[in-house]
């Protein structure tokens, strides 16, 4: 193996495990989510609010979380998210009440919402000449972020005396681990010169932030409305045996796409049909559960639905690093995250509304399928070929 060649997979390697590092104490919380609510005695509005705190924070920090990039440089900026983070997770484990868990609650999601423009401008700094397959490499560590948290639970909580407060700062642990292994070993060693952006505030007069930031929005908002409300869903149709697995397809329906991007994201990073294509199997996918009568087709399309938001989710991280200058990727990139984020609650709320309207589950999907129309509209109206001096 040349020099050149393991520096890459060593950085590849870092950016698997930041991502990693994006959702890991997230989804920490669901499978603790019972052993939480019978011990603070937790409201059906109080367990809304806890799951809309991160969302809120990824959309409201990601600005900030540009400035601190300018200031320190991108990978500093992502240690200390990976820190925050973990001092965050690992203090909910002392909540004692709900606003204690708000209040460590949104020193984790502020930590992660830092992450999360820090890692387009460092796979621009460390994989310049393979930006959409980097990007597909810390994606599928995002995903797979969200799935060990959910398959060890079953293993770790018993071992920890079922204690949902051990398991919150045992899950805290990794992310201190993933911050200490990325200084030491980030290509250039805990030496390395640091890349600061002179820019920092998302141009809001720029069309291209906004194309990306609705286009980004289409798959954010598909993704967290299809978890919110399939459960109410198959509630009102009788059908709360599906609950589980519908909600396991959509999650571990994101998996064969991240990995089929591993392989086929350098070849797709700027073509419009990827993108497409996975817009029309998302708005399927939803149709499929409205019309859906056999259990298996209900759960296929549910997997449709998590196969495509991992197409356009990866696919659309790539492009902040791919069209615009070096200087410009940290603030386009938390712009396009908080109108992403932003909207994805806006589209959550409208379907609640709707859903309260009509009393009826169903109509909830129908601000869902209208809002991925932008995902094509702005995809054919945007030129992925070049990119900004």
């Amino acid at each position: 193996m040349t020099l050149q060649r393991s520096s890459s997979f060593n950085a590849l390697l870092l950016l698997w495990l930041a991502g990693n590092g994006l959702r890991l104490t997230i989804l920490a919380v669901p499978p603790v989510l019972a052993l939480i609510i019978l011990d603070l005695k937790l409201s059906g509005t109080e367990v809304g609010i806890l799951n809309a705190i991160p969302v809120f924070l990824f959309a409201l920090v990601a600005v900030p979380g540009s400035l601190l990039i300018a200031r320190v440089g991108a990978v500093p900026a992502l240690i200390i998210g990976l820190l925050i983070a973990a001092a965050g997770s690992a203090l909910r484990g002392f909540a004692s009440d709900p606003w204690l868990l708000y209040i460590t609650t949104i020193i984790m999601a502020a930590g992660i919402a830092v992450m999360q423009p820090s890692l387009p401008p460092i796979v621009r700094q460390w994989v310049p000449d393979r930006i959409g397959f980097a990007t597909a490499v810390y994606t599928n560590g995002l995903l797979c972020g969200e799935i060990f948290p959910v398959m060890l639970a079953a293993f770790i909580v018993p071992l920890l005396a079922g204690s949902w407060r051990a398991s919150l700062v045992l899950w805290s642990i990794p992310l201190v681990a993933i911050a200490l292994i990325i200084f030491l070993f980030q290509p250039g060693g805990k030496d390395a010169p640091v890349s600061r952006h002179r820019l920092w505030m998302p141009d809001w007069r720029d069309p291209l932030l906004w194309k990306l930031g609705l286009i980004m929005s289409a798959p954010n908002q598909l993704y967290f409305c299809t978890n919110a409300f399939l459960p109410g869903y198959l509630l009102h149709t009788d059908r709360t045996e599906l609950i589980g697995p519908a909600l396991t397809a959509l999650n571990v329906g994101q998996l064969p796409a991240s990995f089929l991007l591993l392989v086929m994201a350098s070849r797709w990073e700027r073509r419009k049909w990827p993108l497409l294509s996975a817009a029309a199997l998302g708005i399927a996918g939803i149709a499929g559960i409205l019309v859906s009568g056999h259990a298996w087709s209900l759960i296929g399309s549910a997997a449709m639905i998590g196969f495509a938001c991992a197409i356009t989710l990866t696919l659309v991280l790539a492009l902040p690093a791919l069209l615009v200058a070096p200087d410009d990727v940290p603030r386009m990139s938390a712009g396009i995250f908080t109108m992403g984020y932003g909207l994805a609650m806006t589209i959550s709320v409208l379907g609640g509304v709707v859903w309260d309207i009509t009393g009826n589950a169903a109509f909830a999907f129908v601000p869902i399928a209208v809002w991925m129309l932008p995902l094509i509209f702005f995809t054919l109206r945007t030129d992925f070929s070049t990119r900004r001096a």
